[in-house]
């Protein structure tokens, strides 16, 4: 009954449909998503979406991040992250190609032939050459990869004309772990970025390749002119300049997260990982538990690769509560 959700979270809708006597509202910790939204100002909620993206709105934006970054790499909106991984293949980069797994279900179809490797090895599988596909923090085990290991692995790749690419989707809670500030302009290292996931708006689907300028020129051919919205384009600017914000989430999050290792181990259960958007236990019945929690109406994400795994979000506020009683009506 879990499988509708092991590619990835969300699915509320479904949830719904599959258990119809769940209180409501539901409590959504599949997706790893802050539940401490960006304020968006009323004003940028209502702006004229009649005329198109500007491209010197468009190129704002891409400065607006490039700052929160700390890069001067090339930067490109997407309408998600996920869009860009998607389009990796069709890109074009050389093979052998590996994704660092477990991981997220679209590394493994960034490229038809990809074969899946432990972090691990992924010191030996550069001597190799190829594309190497990596996430830093890691998903669904939040583990955190030092940078300037990432760019040793690039820089072995570039001897045979290699490429990492790096998923950074939740590194803006943990910018120590981003590669970006470290870089040069000659490392062969294609970077991800998410916007929805740390400013908790991810509908508003928008996301950032970041690398050398003739590579993300390759992406933006393929994008064409308006890649996101109007109203991405104004609430990614603001909430980028939004330098507050930024700190005192950062801050909130990591308590957050205590609070939420506390409840898990309170419960039994050991929590797992570094990224504070989320947790990692593993447990004999985790789809049992994923059933039970479902029918309290908290939805979490389970996995096929790893029966014994379950990843919870940040509860927020008065969910943390009620994920407490959920688990220990157990």
């Amino acid at each position: 009954m879990a499988s509708e959700w092991m590619m990835h979270g969300g699915r509320l809708d479904l949830a719904k449909l599959r258990f119809p006597d769940a209180p409501q509202p539901w409590l959504d910790l599949s997706t790893g998503i802050n539940p401490l939204r960006w304020p968006v100002p009323e004003g940028l909620a209502t702006a004229d979406l009649g005329p198109l993206p500007a491209p010197s709105a468009l190129a704002a934006l891409e400065r607006a991040a490039a700052g929160a970054f700390a890069t001067d790499a090339a930067v490109t909106a997407l309408p998600g992250s996920e869009i860009g991984i998607r389009m990796l293949q069709a890109i074009g980069f050389p093979g052998p190609h590996r994704h660092v797994g477990p991981g997220y279900a679209s590394h493994a179809a960034a490229f038809h032939d990809s074969r899946r490797i432990p972090v691990t090895d992924i010191d030996a599988a550069a001597a190799g050459g190829g594309t190497i596909i990596v996430a830093n923090p890691s998903n669904p085990e939040g583990h955190r990869v030092d940078p300037e290991h990432l760019l040793a692995v690039a820089r072995r790749l570039k001897r045979r004309g290699g490429w990492l690419i790096v998923d950074e989707a939740f590194a803006d809670t943990l910018p120590e772990a981003s590669v970006l500030p470290y870089r040069t302009a000659e490392d062969p290292v294609l970077v991800f970025r998410s916007f929805g996931k740390f400013f908790g708006l991810a509908g508003i689907r928008l996301g950032f390749a970041v690398g050398p300028e003739p590579m993300i020129e390759r992406i933006r051919a393929r994008l064409g002119s308006w890649p996101v919205s109007s109203l991405a384009i104004e609430v990614g600017r603001a909430a980028y300049a939004d330098a507050g914000w930024i700190a005192a989430t950062r801050a909130h999050l990591h308590d957050e997260a205590a609070a939420l290792d506390n409840v898990l181990t309170a419960a039994g259960h050991t929590p797992r990982g570094a990224c504070p958007l989320f947790r990692l236990i593993e447990t004999e019945d985790a789809h049992g538990l994923f059933l039970r929690l479902a029918r309290a109406g908290i939805l979490t994400r389970p996995f096929d690769t790893a029966p014994r795994w379950l990843r919870l979000g940040l509860p927020g506020g008065a969910g943390l509560a009620r994920l407490e009683r959920a688990l220990a009506d157990g």
